[in-house]
């Protein structure tokens, strides 16, 4: 099936604390380059007729009121930390002006973490205006949202599955330090990859920048943006210009089209 035009938005590029970082006043956290300040990860996907977000971070809210983006169509998950779906419980105003309840699609895992931190959308005798949520559970199976095909890819966070998401030309993976060789194999081809690289120092459960090059050079992806970015990486415009020419950091606002 052929993968309709779409738009890619950079919503975040930081990691779990952003940039600038609480109480922090080094170099990075006090640039005044608009490129290094970067709320938690996430992007938004549009084609002409489905537009869909992957993950929904604590700063989802003002993400979605930067962005002037007043439809949803569905939420899809890669993991089930903080950093990544705090910011659910703001899909209400989109169930307000859409009159349904917003589609979710996660692992059993962040399903799980998803029916817990926001349990009172659950319950069987609601409280007026919580969330309205409908849950589906996906697996490594590709699946339809509007006339997008998704595609899981199975990455290890330290231990943890996390989903990374294949649409058409466009891969994008956060929050990994391992991705088995099938996994690979399913990123070959693409267009776009979206990877995360962390810092330049080795970490339990993310890619450092040397290793999301060598990834990234493995897989032969003609056009490449890191995400998940610590302010212990550097200054954007620094780090830029050590990389390959097809290797850039990705900035908040960026857009890309496909």
């Amino acid at each position: 099936m052929l993968t309709p035009p779409i738009k890619i938005s950079f919503l975040g590029t930081g990691t779990s604390t952003g940039i600038p970082m609480i109480g922090c006043d080094c170099t990075v956290c006090c640039s005044s380059d608009p490129k290094d300040k970067r709320l938690r990860s996430s992007v938004l996907v549009q084609s002409e007729t489905t537009t869909l977000i992957i993950d929904t971070t604590p700063d989802f809210r003002y993400q979605m009121l930067r962005t002037n983006t007043r439809h949803l169509d569905a939420v899809l998950y890669t993991h089930p930390h903080k950093d990544h779906m705090a910011g659910l419980d703001d899909i209400r105003a989109l169930n307000f002006l859409t009159k349904k309840p917003m589609n979710i699609y996660a692992n059993s895992l962040t399903e799980e973490a998803v029916r817990r931190d926001f349990y009172y959308a659950f319950l069987e005798t609601k409280y007026p205006g919580v969330p309205e949520l409908n849950l589906i559970t996906i697996d490594e199976t590709p699946f339809m949202v509007g006339d997008l095909r998704v595609l899981p890819i199975l990455v290890y966070h330290h231990k943890m599955p996390v989903f990374g998401f294949r649409i058409g030309d466009f891969t994008y993976i956060t929050d990994a330090n391992r991705i088995e060789a099938e996994q690979m194999d399913l990123i070959r081809g693409s267009k776009v990859l979206v990877l995360n690289a962390l810092r330049r120092e080795q970490h339990i459960s993310h890619f450092t920048l040397e290793q999301a090059v060598d990834i990234s050079i493995e897989l032969a992806v003609p056009e490449v943006y890191f995400t998940h970015i610590s302010h212990q990486l550097g200054l954007n415009d620094t780090i830029n210009q050590e990389l390959p020419p097809h290797i850039k950091l990705a900035y908040d606002g960026l857009q890309l089209s496909l």
